[in-house]
């Protein structure tokens, strides 16, 4: 089922096996740059183009919303930092902001649903104020989650019609780490004391509220974990749902991704549900600190780039990873092959067909 979402072609694998054939060719031994060759041969075959380009506009969607669970204790910062953030980004004061400017990309904050009413630029899109607290009522009405999809669809098509080449889902939201590992321990039906982590630092007591918390909305998630939408409506929120379908229509539209933290692959989770085969266009940029992260990086079968101890969201573990997926592209493209270097090969090639006499 595509639930409304066109079909995922996957990348060019043409493109990708030319890829492979053009880094045996470069000045370096064989898979020496490691990580990096397969990492520029993705890219090449979501680009369909050996050798690929260097991205010209990467963009980072941050997806902003308030939820009711973090009324009841679960986080260590109140709601109202959230749309305090918002004016942060707007102002370019976040680490969201400093990193896209190091990694060459550009940062776009969508209010998907803060509890507060915020520059009307980026509220074109409010579904809501806050979602539903998800371990006592449903985070959305079936209107709303209906809108919230369309709204990241519309986003998507939005980024990528004005040429945006590379695309990270960024999120801002106190209380949403909650929502997020109750999307991935009840579809990897995993038991909420191993899913749950600190988010933004909670104590002791805190993290028992908030496994409290899991298992109410856990419980109230399982009989729709079969039905993405119902899933997203029941135990998730609006940005949930509007960062998922970006993701979906994302690979719709041909357009690789790179994941950020728990919140993006909890979307993204769901995601692939909506659209069979949308993870092929998304790399995993980062693993974060919460052990949901790795479940739901697990489930999705993607190997995160890089592991720093980040925890932070707003994109900013995807958008740590990106000068190194530029790195990738830039070897593949810009490296001499050896027969444009003049460096020879035949010792290489006479060490391999010589057959070892020791043996």
């Amino acid at each position: 089922m595509t639930h409304g979402f066109g079909p995922v072609t996957p990348p060019d694998a043409e493109c990708r096996a030319a890829a492979e054939q053009r880094q045996a060719q470069l000045t370096k031994p064989a898979g020496a740059l490691g990580r990096l060759e397969e990492l520029g041969n993705w890219v090449a075959a979501c680009q369909g183009s050996c050798p690929p380009k260097q991205f010209e506009r990467a963009r980072v969607v941050v997806f902003a919303g308030d939820h009711g669970i973090a009324r009841h204790g679960v986080s260590a910062y109140p709601s109202e930092v959230t749309a305090q953030m918002v004016a942060n980004f707007l102002g370019g004061g976040a680490a969201v902001n400093t990193l896209a400017d190091v990694a060459g990309a550009t940062v776009r904050v969508v209010d998907i649903s803060v509890d507060a009413d915020t520059d009307p630029h980026i509220s074109e899109h409010k579904v809501r104020r806050s979602s539903g607290s998800i371990d006592r009522a449903d985070a959305l009405t079936t209107e709303e989650v209906q809108a919230a999809l369309a709204a990241g669809r519309a986003i998507a098509d939005e980024e990528i019609d004005a040429g945006a080449d590379l695309l990270i889902a960024g999120d801002m939201g106190i209380g949403n780490t909650t929502p997020a590992t109750v999307l991935i321990a009840t579809l990897t039906d995993t038991e909420p004391v191993a899913a749950v982590g600190r988010g933004t630092g909670i104590d002791d007591a805190g993290w028992i509220r908030k496994v409290a918390a899991l298992r109410d909305a856990m419980r109230r998630a399982r009989p729709v974990v079969k039905d993405p939408v119902e899933l997203l409506r029941v135990a998730a929120g609006a940005d949930f749902a509007a960062a998922a379908a970006f993701l979906a229509q994302a690979a719709v539209r041909r357009t690789p991704v790179i994941l950020d933290g728990v919140v993006v692959t909890a979307a993204a989770m769901v995601a692939e549900d909506l659209a069979g085969g949308a993870k092929a266009w998304w790399l995993a940029g980062h693993r974060s600190t919460e052990p949901a992260h790795t479940l739901g990086l697990r489930h999705l079968r993607l190997e995160p780039v890089i592991d720093l101890s980040m925890r932070l969201g707003e994109g900013s573990g995807a958008l740590s990873t990106l000068p190194l997926l530029r790195a990738a592209v830039a070897t593949l493209a810009d490296m001499s092959t050896f027969a444009e270097a003049g460096v020879s090969t035949a010792e290489a090639e006479q060490t391999q067909s010589t057959p070892d006499l020791r043996k």
